[in-house]
């Protein structure tokens, strides 16, 4: 389903500001991996966030996202604090991990691997 102008809005205004906290807290970078809000998703009513995480070279990605998830409450409170002016409501955060980027890398080694079998036959 199509976002609407004011899903938009909010989503970007969450993405820059949860971006700046996760930075400010010290969770951009991780065990010697970064971690990036990818893109932030909002239901119609507004009362829903959904945070994709793009978590690069992390050992334990699953273990990564459960500590995110458990400190929930607090990146709520903390983005509150910043859109309060912004927003009637701060909207509940569910954390995805985004593996956009997996996909890609995968589908780039695909094509390489077929291009390697087709200069082998020529």
């Amino acid at each position: 389903m199509e976002e609407n102008k004011r899903q938009k809005q909010v989503g970007k205004l969450l993405m820059e500001e949860l971006s700046d906290i996760f930075q400010r807290e010290g969770m951009n970078i991780v065990d010697g991996g970064m971690v990036s809000i990818s893109k932030v998703m909002i239901t119609p009513d507004l009362l829903e966030a959904r945070v994709y995480l793009s978590l690069f070279q992390i050992k334990e990605p699953a273990v990564l996202l459960e500590k995110i998830k458990e400190r929930g409450w607090e990146w709520r409170k903390l983005l509150g604090q910043r859109v309060k002016n912004q927003l009637r409501r701060v909207p509940d955060l569910h954390f995805y991990t985004d593996d956009t980027m997996e996909h890609v890398f995968k589908m780039e080694q695909l094509f390489k691997k077929i291009e390697e079998e087709r200069t082998k036959l020529n």
